[in-house]
């Protein structure tokens, strides 16, 4: 769509004689043809106006770097730079210099603003330099191949294959062996000449890519050697953080736990270090010292090493020191500080064998129990030694340091201190959001092994019918057979069989209370459990009531101690009374869906159901079929039998229902003695099987009553959607139009609605 047309300037009446007062409307007249003439060439939006000439202007900049290194390749191409210097070789010359000068300047403004370059400018940049250096390489001397700046191109290609991108530095060997195709073919393509062309485009090749494998090395051992020496110092920190007794668990609820704890123990190291090393500065400066160190005592107490030292000799050893020797040896045995002064013969630390002419050291005592933690130590070189109050100072210095290592070790006990209650208070709340007992189950277990060291855990509950037997409900881990773990689920086993899992529950404590072999102690019924080295058994409590038990193994010994355990007995406290919720929560769900009487579905949850199901057929264009059924004669068994023997006739004929009909059928009580089943994807003659597999099963009962044995018969209807009802009330009518049909021709009969209609279109 082209630009609307400016806006006519409004046109003022002429003013004066006659004669001027038509020459002027004769002007008047023709200035809009000049204006619209104007506008369309010069005008804002005009074909030559300002947006078009800066548009202009911006691609013939843009487009320069191109056209300089086309004209330049060609002007080398054509042997123009061989022949001595003229006008056009100065020119091409000029027009380059300046061409490279001005890409330079923009590369160089770009990077001090951030900017990375783009592919397009370091391909321009670099394509500038290739045929820079073949034009230099060409008029140094008259013929391209006895030029002496001939290597020039090579190092010109060397360096822009490393500083540019690879896909670039390609690019630039491409047109370098180009060019060097074009120059053979301007001197006649004579095959004599070949061989010379060809080497020269090998090595300007050759050059690229080996220097381009060399520097690929160079960075990548570079990278290797960052790498090492972080991993390093790393390893010094982890070792440091240990040693300190910084480390500590990330709480759970971390993006990353690994990388919290990780840059959480690198922090804390750093202030003890920065602690350390005021320490030690200060030593240095207040005690004259030669050598000022701080060794640190490891776990078992065999070795010292060093962890910081201000000295002027390089010999300070940095391998560890057995703890038992020398003068550090002595500050640690005593617990206090060691003075020497002469030639203090008994010095380790030094490993050209130095002799300081006198030494003091003064162990890091932790308040907290008394123990050891290591030894600050200064000495010097000149016969003069330390006094009482350079002892004092030193052992205050000590302090500080341990002080420190303190300060960050309780922060330690805070945060790991906060993150147990974090866990714990998440855990609770996971098992008091579930509901059903499955769920229950899982969260205990995940619960249980996000706070303890977890390699195998059960619940085992006591039936709720028979509170005498126990059946174990959860199984996690064990590796099956290596533990004897296999075939747990649903093992049931008696109360008072004297295994510990029935010994927990029923004396309400915690088993085993002395360590044990789970792998000769029957752990569940006669079963015992292999490959662990620690066992607990947690009763699960309901007030008075224990309703079960918590198992838990690790094969670490001692992975369960007085805190592991108070923190599980919590937690199965909580998850007892979850579990009794779950219980009470899926009887209220079962009485609230199911018959009282015969267990089966009720009549309202059967409604929905059958909706439900009537809803996916005709989405999906399949088949469902009703079947009700009703048990013939039924009032005379009340009448002659009793209510109670009623009572047992439906539910037997309930679980012959149940038993007969598929996973996929929904089985309900329809009201008293009438049944209803309704199954998916199911047409009429699969009704008719089952419908007559129903009858057939319960027509062999006998329910055994004081007036002798008793024997029933059904009567079933059966319906299909959507050939004998489109909707839910015509399908339940057509069935039990069926099922009376039955009850009137004389019972113990199925009879489908396709039936009915076969001889109504017999008599039509």
């Amino acid at each position: 769509m082209s630009e609307p047309l400016p806006a006519l300037p409004p046109v003022r009446a002429p003013v004066g004689a006659t004669p001027t007062v038509r020459r002027r409307l004769a002007l008047q007249r023709s200035r809009p043809l000049l204006i619209r003439a104007y506008a369309l060439l010069l005008g804002e939006a005009g074909l030559a106006g300002p947006i078009a000439r800066r548009r202009a202007a911006r691609f013939a900049v843009r487009s320069l770097p191109a056209l300089v290194t086309v004209a330049v390749g060609a002007l080398v191409a054509l042997r123009g730079f061989e022949s001595a210097a003229g006008w056009a070789q100065v020119a091409a010359m000029a027009v380059l210099a300046v061409a490279l000068g001005a890409l330079v300047w923009r590369r160089v403004a770009r990077a001090a603003a951030g900017e990375q370059a783009g592919y397009r400018e370091q391909l321009e940049l670099g394509s500038l330099f290739v045929v820079a250096a073949y034009a230099v390489a060409q008029s140094a001397s008259f013929g391209h191949a006895e030029s002496a700046f001939q290597p020039v191109v090579y190092l010109v290609m060397a360096f822009l294959v490393a500083f540019l991108a690879p896909g670039v530095g390609a690019g630039l060997v491409a047109l370098a062996v180009t060019l060097e195709a074009l120059l053979w073919a301007g001197r006649g393509a004579r095959v004599a000449e070949l061989p010379e062309a060809v080497v020269h485009a090998g090595f300007v090749t050759v050059f690229a890519v080996l220097y381009y494998a060399v520097l690929a090395g160079q960075v990548a051992a570079s990278r290797r050697d960052e790498r090492l020496a972080i991993e390093r110092r790393m390893k010094e920190i982890d070792h440091l953080a240990r040693a300190f007794r910084l480390s500590v668990a990330a709480p759970d609820d971390a993006q990353d736990p690994a990388e919290r704890e990780r840059r959480w123990s690198e922090g804390a190291v750093i202030e003890v270090e920065a602690a350390v090393g005021g320490a030690l500065e200060v030593a240095v400066a207040a005690l004259r010292c030669h050598t000022c160190a701080l060794f640190w005592l490891s776990e078992d107490e065999k070795t010292l090493t060093l962890l910081d030292c201000r000295s002027p000799s390089e010999a300070v050893g940095r391998e560890p020191l057995p703890a038992g020797e020398g003068p550090l040896g002595g500050a640690v045995r005593r617990r206090s500080p060691v003075r020497l002064h002469g030639e203090v013969k008994a010095v380790s630390y030094y490993a050209d064998g130095t002799r300081p002419k006198a030494l003091l050291a003064a162990p890091l005592v932790d308040p907290r129990g008394g123990h050891v933690r290591g030894v600050v130590l200064v000495d010097r070189m000149e016969p003069t030694p330390f006094t009482e109050a350079e002892e004092k100072l030193l052992v205050t210095l000590a302090a500080e340091i341990l002080r420190a290592v303190g300060a960050e070790r309780l922060m330690k006990d805070v945060r790991q201190t906060r993150a147990e209650v974090d866990r714990f208070y998440r855990s609770i709340e996971r098992l008091n959001r579930t509901r059903k007992l499955s769920e229950v189950y899982d969260a205990l277990v995940g619960v249980a092994s996000e706070m303890v060291t977890v390699d195998f855990a059960a619940v085992a509950l006591r039936d709720e019918v028979d509170p005498s037997k126990v059946r174990v409900v959860r199984v996690a881990g064990g590796e099956g057979e290596r533990t004897g773990a296999a075939g747990l689920d649903d093992l049931e086993f008696a109360m008072g069989d004297g295994c510990l899992v029935s010994s927990a529950i029923k004396i309400d404590d915690v088993l085993p209370v002395n360590a044990l072999d789970p792998a000769k102690t029957r752990v569940f019924g006669a079963v015992c459990l292999r490959g662990l080295a620690s066992l607990k058994i947690f009763p699960l409590k309901v007030g008075e009531r224990s309703i079960g038990a918590l198992v838990v193994g690790a094969k670490r010994a001692g992975a369960y101690g007085r805190d592991a355990v108070q923190q599980l007995l919590v937690i199965s406290m909580h998850a007892a009374q979850s579990i009794d919720r779950a219980r009470l929560f899926d009887q209220t769900e079962r009485l609230a869906t199911t018959d009282g009487l015969t267990g089966l579905t009720n009549h309202r949850t059967f409604q929905e159901r059958l909706d439900a199901h009537l809803g996916q057929a005709q989405r999906y264009g399949k088949r469902t079929s009703l079947l009700l059924c009703d048990i013939d004669h039924f009032k005379s068994v009340n009448d002659t039998y009793g209510h109670p023997v009623g009572d047992q006739v439906l539910r037997g004929v309930a679980r012959t229902l149940a038993r007969a009909a598929r996973g996929t059928d929904v089985v309900a009580r329809y009201g008293g003695e009438e049944f209803a089943i309704v199954m998916p994807e199911t047409d009429t003659g699969g009704a008719m099987v089952i419908a007559e597999r129903i009858r057939e099963k319960v027509g062999q009962l006998v329910f055994e009553t004081e007036q002798g044995p008793l024997k029933v018969t059904l009567s079933l209807g059966v319906a299909t959607f959507p050939d004998d009802g489109g909707q839910k009330p015509a399908l339940i009518e057509r069935a039990d139009a069926c099922l009376y049909h039955a009850k009137r021709h004389g019972r113990n009969q199925s009879v489908s609605a396709a039936s009915l209609r076969a001889p109504r279109r017999a008599a039509v």
